[in-house]
């Protein structure tokens, strides 16, 4: 369902919900995460581990290649345009997240009517996880010197793996969305670092306006030398 209305217009329907009780429990594996302390320094984005090492966050490492390309869209659309559609990307993600993080959480999910077909479509995506190990957990690696924020460690389809939660304007393909395997791998590298588990299968699920969501799923092992290579690279440009 598209909306084309203003923001005041989108803040209205925030409050017109649909409560949706979940059956099915959600097992947790406790674990215990070190607190990190996000920071902006210099106008960047880094986050503090308990050390007192600080490192950038894997968001800022993996989008500097994607800069080029997104200052030539807003060019080529316009900056209103571009701040126009980047405003309601963010909320759609924002809510899809919080949406995942309750039903996962075995919390009662609350759906505004603009993201209820969404969510009917995505549903069936969150059953086939299980075994929970943390959602919205921070991590990082000394190995890499990243740090950041996971979407989802847990089981898809009983393997451990790294979950991304990602929406989508259009139906994309594997070959449009390297950063976001190279942005888990990352997270999967600084898991087994702090824990010792080792996330085999990196997956995004991505919900997409007015199609069916789509699944991708890729082996930890191929995208690993790839996030050293981009981590090399990011040093190379910035210097950190």
């Amino acid at each position: 369902m598209h909306f084309e209305g203003t923001l005041e217009d989108i803040k209205l329907v925030d409050d017109i919900t649909t409560n949706v009780e979940t059956t099915r429990l959600v097992n947790h594996v406790p674990i215990e995460l070190p607190k990190l302390t996000r920071i902006n320094e210099a106008g960047r984005r880094m986050y503090e581990t308990p050390s007192g090492k600080r490192y950038p966050s894997v968001t800022t490492v993996t989008s500097l290649r994607g800069k080029k390309e997104i200052m030539e869209w807003r060019k080529r659309v316009g900056d209103e345009e571009a701040n126009r559609i980047s405003q309601r990307a963010c909320k759609r993600g924002t809510n899809v997240h919080s949406l995942c993080e309750d039903y996962l959480n075995n919390k009662p999910v609350s759906i505004n009517i603009f993201d209820r077909e969404i969510w009917n479509s995505f549903h069936p995506l969150l059953t086939r996880i299980d075994n929970v190990h943390c959602l919205e957990g921070m991590l990082f690696s000394h190995n890499l010197e990243v740090a950041g924020t996971v979407d989802c460690i847990a089981e898809f389809d009983g393997v451990l793996s790294v979950i991304d939660f990602k929406t989508s304007r259009r139906v994309k393909n594997l070959e449009d969305i390297p950063g976001y395997f190279i942005q888990t791998a990352m997270y999967a590298v600084s898991y087994a670092e702090m824990l010792g588990h080792q996330a085999k299968q990196l997956v995004v699920l991505m919900a997409i306006d007015d199609e069916e969501p789509r699944v991708f799923t890729q082996p930890t092992s191929h995208w690993v030398p790839i996030a050293h290579k981009e981590r090399r690279y990011f040093k190379h440009c910035k210097g950190y």
